[in-house]
């Protein structure tokens, strides 16, 4: 088992900077990727950024350029820097993780951007 605990979400202004935090616990050695999507309302959930257990990233064409992802083993945390944030980056943001049998989600944290 796994469990994955979110903070780091809040209310701002477009252009404006803020990060998530994801706090890993239980099993995280089973883990291979972890990752943040994000759901807006009356939308399906999208990948945001992955990144692998060897550092490897990816990003949804969206946010790459504007949207960090990186974790610190040593803290068993995994984070997502988001800069110039628009409108259109609204949403509950969600930690995952997968490991070769099952995929873990954390509880979501809401982002709103809006003047």
């Amino acid at each position: 088992q796994v469990q994955l605990v979110e903070s780091g979400g809040g209310l701002l202004q477009p252009g404006g900077s803020l990060g998530l935090s994801c706090a890993a616990s239980g099993n995280i050695f089973s883990i291979n990727v972890m990752g943040w999507y994000r759901q807006a309302p009356g939308q399906q959930r999208e990948l945001v950024a992955s990144i692998t257990s060897s550092g490897r990233t990816n990003y949804a064409d969206s946010v790459k350029g504007r949207f960090t992802i990186f974790r610190d083993n040593t803290k068993k945390t995994m984070y997502l820097q988001m800069n110039s944030l628009q409108p259109e980056d609204t949403a509950v943001y969600y930690c995952n993780a997968q490991s070769a049998f099952r995929t873990y989600w954390g509880q979501g944290t809401q982002v709103t951007v809006s003047s």
